[in-house]
């Protein structure tokens, strides 16, 4: 019933482990096999079967098909031997799943979905009518009883029990868009004919959830099970039993402890080899806390820049323009630029661009003239009896070319749209300014929220985003009252819903924190070079870029456009979070402050006995008041409830390179700046 997986002896990310794991269950859950393939060059692992593949349909939902689109490609599934996948869209229900299929009675179905009631009958009506050969069930999280006993009366009563092959609960409800990045599944829809007003059309935020006073304690329990079970599914695909730290008295140490009975049942029903090696810091980020965290910041690395300016969901970014149709573009694993370079800041990666077309067009410049002919698209006129040996070489080249040249296009185009959004909205000068937020005043927080721009005003939006980073990163009572009139005056003026303003106003004098928000703005300057020149080195990465996709905006726009955007990089600084997980993976790195934060987390460890760590400061029931438990790990998975952000993926990410250690970050969701700023609206209306 369970598919627990053993640990491995190699080092995994979660995104590999995540593949890999569903590429078994595709294979009727056999074994799997690592191969070396050389695409783009990156020597990334790939799984096949062991042997011939067993031709099967394979049946999703809506949430599963999200799992697998963040991680295979269509390629991907044919080569396990899936021919055909049935899946429905996002509507109030799956549709497809839903609807009259024709009947396959020669193949084995695999089913892969969300164990809902919905689903379950629907599963019963299919083995009924023997739809398939044989079925494989596998559910993206555990089975629960009651829905376990439902299938087992129906399959009884129809007499259909032998067709059920396989029945796995495979602890894949999570979603990993990059190695070391994952988010959880959002809860499934209400499906037609059931009442579950609990589910609405849209489902809510953790963050919103946790904080709206509108929410019942029902719907609160049923969210901190809901994100306990996803996290767990993460744990478990990892296969390690971690250590587990999280701050006391709010959610993240409610979920910690349902984690850690969760480990406990797991291990006393499964044996499997473990690793001690790893830590998991639940880190709460709801109430106040999760403001002062960058999810409002403005960002300046290549993720954070895409994620904030276009259209993200599970890799696939669309750009849209005004003279130009809608385009879209998938950024997987496979996408050998965007693994190397979205952590990167945005100057680094115009000149990466630049690079790597200068590279594409040596290795194509190669091959035209060793095969004789001026373009590779003119390879198929090669006469065959001359020119054998050159044609091998060719062909052998040419579908890695072409696979590359598109890759760069993608980002090429991608990076056209973000220097359109940067110049328009003055990305860089907030970025700037937001750098350097301590240092910042009330005056002059207002005179660049009304100074004139050549490219007109900041939008309302990054406006209200600047006042709320400003206004969080100054110590208690530093703003008076008086001047937040003045800031939200000048926020109404130009459009802005005050809304969120007020929430976090109000969040902020009922918590009164008591640590200090210094570390969040930081003491240092950025890093400007010679921004005043707007010349010579300044523009060394964007000039590169602006020349090779110079044709592709009308009288040479894109050169125009780049003329004022500043090159620099990001200060290299700790952001709380980072300062936090420091603390509680290398404590001899670490800051004093840090590590009396992190010293009264709660310390469980799911292979102790019950209460074994009762009386030992940091444990579960101690009263904290001494020093907690320092260990040093190389691995850790840090989890946030209320909702993940690519800037503080990037300096965590920028952090774990740097000290050689294996970190996972991930969050009940992630979350853009603009779809964080709705939700503090919300919230602000909410609790007007």
């Amino acid at each position: 019933m369970s598919a627990i997986r053993q640990a491995s002896t190699t080092p995994l990310t979660l995104q590999r482990a995540q593949t890999d794991a569903i590429l078994a269950l595709l294979n009727l859950n056999s074994p799997v096999e690592p191969t070396i393939t050389g695409k783009q060059g990156s020597g990334a692992k790939n799984t096949l079967p062991t042997g011939p593949p067993v031709w099967k349909i394979l049946v999703l939902d809506q949430q599963t098909k999200d799992v697998l689109a963040t991680v295979l490609r269509v390629q991907d599934i044919r080569d396990v031997g899936v021919t055909l996948h049935v899946y429905g869209y996002r509507q109030p229900y799956d549709a497809q799943l839903h609807s009259t299929r024709p009947p396959l009675p020669d193949v084995p179905a695999v089913y892969f979905v969300a164990p809902t009631l919905a689903n379950i009958r629907r599963i019963a009506e299919d083995l009924q009518k023997s739809l398939y050969e044989s079925f494989y069930l596998n559910f993206v999280e555990p089975l629960p009883r009651a829905l376990l006993e439902e299938l087992a009366s129906s399959s009884a009563q129809d007499g259909t029990g032998e067709s059920i092959s396989q029945l796995l609960d495979q602890y894949l409800s999570f979603i990993a868009p990059s190695p070391s990045l994952f988010s959880l599944l959002p809860p499934p829809l209400a499906q037609p004919g059931t009442s579950r007003p609990e589910v609405p059309a849209d489902p809510r935020s953790t963050y919103y959830i946790l904080n709206s006073p509108s929410t019942s304690d029902q719907q609160v329990e049923e969210e901190i099970e809901r994100v306990t079970s996803g996290l767990f599914s993460a744990v478990v695909t990892m296969g390690h039993v971690p250590y587990i730290r999280a701050p006391r008295g709010n959610a993240a140490e409610m979920i910690a402890k349902r984690l850690d009975t969760k480990i406990r049942d797991a291990l006393l029903t499964a044996s499997r080899s473990t690793s001690s090696s790893s830590n998991l810091f639940a880190q709460d980020s709801t109430g106040l806390s999760n403001l002062q965290r960058p999810l409002l910041s403005h960002g300046w690395t290549y993720q954070a820049l895409v994620s904030d300016c276009l259209d993200m969901k599970l890799n696939r970014v669309v750009v849209t323009s005004n003279d130009q149709p809608k385009r879209e573009y998938d950024l997987d694993s496979n996408d050998f630029f965007w693994q190397r370079n979205a952590a990167n800041p945005f100057p680094q990666v115009a000149e990466e661009i630049d690079t790597e077309l200068n590279k594409y067009k040596q290795d194509a410049a190669e091959i035209t003239r060793s095969t004789g002919v001026s373009n590779v698209n003119d390879i198929s006129q090669l006469d065959l009896s001359t020119n054998a040996a050159h044609l091998k070489t060719a062909i052998t080249q040419l579908p890695e070319l072409t696979a590359r040249k598109a890759t760069l296009d993608t980002h090429m185009n991608i990076a056209s749209a973000l220097l359109e959004h940067i110049k328009s909205r003055g990305l860089d000068e907030l970025f700037s300014l937001e750098e350097a937020i301590g240092k910042q005043s009330v005056a002059s927080i207002l005179e660049t929220l009304r100074a004139p721009r050549t490219d007109g005003a900041f939008n309302a939006i990054d406006k209200l985003r600047l006042v709320l980073v400003f206004y969080l990163s100054s110590p208690d009572n530093a703003i008076s009252r008086e001047d937040i009139n003045e800031l939200e005056k000048e926020l109404k003026a130009a459009g802005a819903d005050v809304s969120a303003f007020d929430y976090v106003r109000r969040t902020r004098e009922i918590s009164r924190m008591t640590i200090s928000t210094s570390a969040v703005s930081g003491s240092q300057t950025p890093n400007l070079g010679s921004v005043a020149g707007q010349g010579g080195e300044l523009l060394k990465g964007f000039s590169a870029l602006g020349n090779r996709l110079a044709g592709r905006l009308e009288g040479g726009a894109l050169e125009n456009l780049i003329s004022g955007v500043k090159n620099f990089l990001p200060t290299n600084k700790l952001l709380p979070v980072t300062r936090l997980v420091e603390a509680l993976m290398d404590s001899s790195s670490a800051s004093n402050q840090s590590l009396q934060e992190t010293d009264d987390y709660i310390f469980l460890d799911p292979r102790a006995l019950r209460h074994a760590h009762a009386g030992l400061p940091g444990a579960a029931g101690s009263s904290g008041t001494t020093k907690g438990r320092r260990m040093a790990f190389a691995e850790g998975m840090v989890f946030m409830v209320g909702g993940a952000g690519y800037v503080e993926y990037g300096n965590l990410e920028e952090w774990a390179n740097r000290t050689g250690k294996r970190v996972t970050y991930g969050g009940t969701d992630i979350v853009d700046p603009g779809g964080f700023v709705q939700t503090l609206q919300e919230l602000g209306k909410t609790t007007a």
